[in-house]
């Protein structure tokens, strides 16, 4: 996308990508600790540990459940391949347009799994099922935008296995340059703060309340995104 000389770049409107990921990192730490600890260990966000999670439940090992994992799982999927048809075809290549629609869509569907979490506090396997199937989807399709957005050292905001190998193997202890430390290590520290903060949460407060802070703060970044990193 170009733009006229003299003319300001639409896509430096709002705040940069780089602290926005971040702060989703802290986001899908709440998440998956909405789910394990409300939801019946299962994850939502990190389908590494989801798919650990479903052998166990495979195996027969008490207190997992292959239905909550399997439907993570689907979901996560779906909303995968939702992101990724959006991140082909909306905003004709402006980063700030797909960022900001993702994430919107996002506060949407969290918002809406606050919502069945709190008019279905007695009917717990609905709300079990229904909240998994949300906050799933939204994971899942934010993480393929996010992909194509390709901001340096936070590819991914759901999961940190290659965020630690490359903050480890690029380190000059490593024998690497150490490129992206900084970021690396804020998306570790957000993501350890997301679940501190949402395990808090559902100890003192249920659900909604945590899962409607999620959709409040990916709803406030989808107004403020820019395309820059």
């Amino acid at each position: 996308m170009t733009t006229e000389p003299g003319a300001k770049d639409p896509e430096a409107r709002g705040a940069r990508l780089t602290p926005v990921l971040l702060i989703l990192t802290a986001v899908s730490g709440l998440i998956d600790a909405i789910s394990y600890l409300g939801l019946g260990r299962v994850f939502t966000a990190n389908m590494t540990g989801n798919v650990v999670v479903l052998g166990f439940a495979a195996a027969g090992t008490p207190g997992f459940s292959a239905g909550h994992s399997a439907t993570s799982l689907a979901l996560f999927l779906a909303g995968a391949a939702t992101g990724g048809r959006v991140a082909r075809r909306v905003g004709d290549g402006s980063r700030r347009t797909r960022a900001r629609i993702t994430f919107a869509v996002e506060a949407a569907l969290l918002a809406g799994a606050s919502a069945v979490a709190f008019v279905t506090a007695e009917h717990g396997r609905v709300r079990i099922y229904a909240v998994i199937a949300l906050t799933a989807y939204a994971m899942g399709l934010r993480n393929a935008v996010v992909q194509k957005l390709a901001v340096p050292g936070l590819t991914t905001t759901t999961v940190l296995t290659m965020t630690l190998t490359g903050l480890a193997s690029e380190s000059s202890v490593g024998g690497g340059p150490g490129g992206h430390t900084v970021r690396r290590t804020a998306a570790v520290i957000a993501m350890f703060a997301g679940a501190v903060l949402g395990a808090a949460l559902v100890l003192r407060h249920d659900l909604a309340l945590p899962l409607l802070l999620a959709a409040a703060t990916s709803g406030v970044l989808a107004l403020l995104a820019s395309g820059r990193e």
